[in-house]
């Protein structure tokens, strides 16, 4: 990964569990707008939780870390946790 692909990455997404699971896991990293204040990719953690509702889950609680990234281009990010419940 080039500087410049690392500049543009919006987010970081993962997923703890499987598929068809009672409860799933995700965990979505929201980092600062490179200019400007604000996050940069909000609609990224809405495509997340609609993304899951789609699957038929409904989100069951979300919980937030923030932290400070140093370097050029760093930047606060919030990390988010979020379950998801089947319904």
């Amino acid at each position: 990964m080039g500087f410049m692909d690392k500049a543009r990455e919006e987010s970081s997404y993962s997923v703890a569990s499987g598929n068809d699971q009672p409860y799933v896991v995700l965990q979505v990293t929201l980092k600062e707008k490179f200019i400007g204040t604000g996050s940069g990719n909000l609609t990224e953690l809405e495509n997340v939780i609609n993304k899951q509702a789609a699957k038929g889950y409904r989100l069951h609680t979300i919980t937030t870390a923030s932290a400070q990234s140093g370097g050029l281009l760093g930047g606060d990010r919030i990390q988010a946790t979020l379950v998801f419940e089947r319904i």
